[in-house]
């Protein structure tokens, strides 16, 4: 039997997993890790590369441990991290800068991007799919202007994930899905487009190769072996960006196939031709996928995940210690009661994200509108409720949005992550979007998308498509109710009204943000 290695560097944690040929999860190791602002450095994050291989490391270890198998019998490693994370190289291929994905220091740098060149953000986003907002070219201006020692050292630039592999095969190189995210990308041919950096004043010549996601691009050396615990060349594949490598792990591969991944932030992604160029009123995200000949154009939901959890720790200790006694998780005491509120959940209207607006990407302030003092309509369960309607109301409306510029619809969506559990909140996706949801046996999309790449990069499977076959297996499914679809259709017009006077009181400095993209 041959074993194979993902290692996902994520926003919260690191984590290394294992997988037998079948798609089966044999060992993991994890650790949480943080992003430290920069003192001094407002909106900072930076990703400390020194403490965090060391990390890595240990959760290489405990995986092969707990798999109970020797490291020579791991055939292929990949690696896929968040998005965004960028790190810098010297001429030595050392690191000498980094920061995790939502770093947002270069907020004057996006301002002044706009004053210097108008429309050049609309020029480089149809090129790219990228926004400046969390891209690469700002946080590199910030550099040269901020520490102009350092940025004379850049030599080379790459993804965390790349990192990750550099640092085990001791090769920098990048693969589309998680480059395309600097914005210095170009959909179409899926290579770097250095022109952009060269017309903004940035060095143009960093930019290491490109190979496509299952490319051996080489092999555990020596000193890798010695840090890490695997064996000295075993092979070293090409991996990805976590939403496009976990949409591969949910079998999400074809032209036209959708995901909804329920996590912290709900990403809802449609797989479209690479040829298809992004809107032009720059609304919806656009991104190579790991399959060759495919771009994804993406929705985000802002905290979704994470305004459940507030919900849950600020109200509801009734239902936890409820849950605790049962042995079951709080959740799933919140859904059954929910499930006893109607469609619409009493009017109440939950005002957190809003669809997305990428172009000029920011949120009303936090709250709840239409809340009623009648304790038997206004209560937990009525809010819980509304809070998961609102979440699949605007994956809707992202939804929508992406099929009016791209014309690619299905009648199916992949429900994936934390929010897949509810059973009410999966069919509350199919009724507002009037599809069907399928859910997946995986929960570990992103790292299984991985053990795909190494099956395929080391001929256990002729291709991504044939990988997916033998591994995404399905746990249950649910058909809308379209009588409900009609009533949320309804619901989700009067949202959108009173979304976007809650979005004038920001405006007008009356409330305030409950996030802003750096420079708007």
């Amino acid at each position: 039997m041959s074993y194979l290695m993902t290692i996902d560097a994520g926003t919260g944690s690191a984590r290394a997993v294992i997988f037998d040929e079948f798609g089966n999860q044999i060992g993991v190791g994890q650790e949480e890790w943080e992003h430290y602002s920069e003192v001094g450095v407002e909106n900072s994050m930076n990703f400390d590369y020194r403490a965090n291989w060391g990390l890595i490391c240990r959760c290489i270890k405990k995986s092969i441990l707990e798999a109970k198998i020797d490291a020579d019998e791991i055939k292929a490693v990949t690696a896929s991290s968040m998005r965004e994370g960028i790190v810098l190289y010297d001429k030595f291929d050392n690191e000498i800068w980094a920061v995790a994905n939502v770093d947002a220091r270069a907020y004057k740098e996006v301002k002044e991007l706009k004053e210097r060149f108008p429309h050049i953000e609309e020029q480089f986003y149809m090129e790219s799919g990228q926004t400046f907002a969390l891209g690469a070219i700002p946080r590199l201006l910030w550099l040269k202007n901020n520490e102009p020692q350092t940025y004379e050292k850049v030599a080379k630039i790459s993804m965390i994930s790349d990192w990750v592999l550099a640092r085990l095969s001791g090769v920098i190189a990048t693969e589309p899905s998680n480059a395309g995210t600097t914005g210095i990308f170009n959909l179409q041919n899926r290579q770097w487009a250095t022109h952009q950096a060269k017309e903004v004043g940035l060095k143009d010549d960093i930019f290491p190769p490109v190979y496509e996601p299952s490319t051996i691009i080489g092999e555990i050396t020596q000193r890798a072996s010695i840090e890490s615990g695997l064996k000295e060349g075993t092979a070293v594949v090409m991996g990805g960006g976590d939403v496009q490598l976990g949409s591969a792990g949910l079998g999400v591969i074809h032209e036209g196939e959708i995901a909804v991944l329920g996590g912290s932030f709900w990403q809802q992604v449609v797989n479209i031709p690479s040829s298809t160029l992004p809107p032009e009123d720059m609304s919806i995200r656009v991104n190579p996928h790991v399959i060759k000949g495919l771009s994804q154009a993406e929705g985000i939901t802002f905290f979704s995940g994470l305004v459940m959890r507030w919900f849950r720790d600020a109200f509801c200790d009734i239902e936890k210690i409820e849950a605790k006694k049962r042995g079951v998780d709080v959740y799933s005491i919140l859904e059954e009661k929910a499930k006893e509120v109607p469609v619409g959940s009493h009017g109440i209207m939950p005002i957190f994200s809003d669809a997305m607006k990428y172009g000029k990407w920011y949120h009303a302030s936090p709250s709840f509108i239409n809340l009623s003092i009648d304790a038997d309509i206004c209560n937990r369960a009525s809010m819980f409720r509304s809070l998961e309607e609102n979440a699949c109301i605007v994956s809707s409306i992202n939804l929508e949005n992406i099929s009016k510029f791209s014309g690619v619809n299905s009648d199916t969506i992949t429900f994936a992550s934390g929010a897949s559990k509810g059973a009410l909140w999966s069919q509350i996706l199919a009724d507002v979007t009037g599809k069907r949801v399928k859910i997946p046996v995986v929960k570990e999309a992103t790292s299984l998308g991985g053990a795909m790449l190494c099956g395929v990069a080391t001929g256990i499977y002729k291709d991504i498509q044939e990988a997916s076959s033998n591994i995404v297996k399905w746990d249950r499914e649910y058909e809308p109710d379209m009588q409900n679809h009609k009533r949320y259709n309804k619901i989700k017009d009067k949202w959108q009204e009173i979304y976007k006077t809650q979005l004038e009181l920001v405006d007008r400095g009356l409330t305030n943000s409950m996030w802003k993209a750096p420079g708007v």
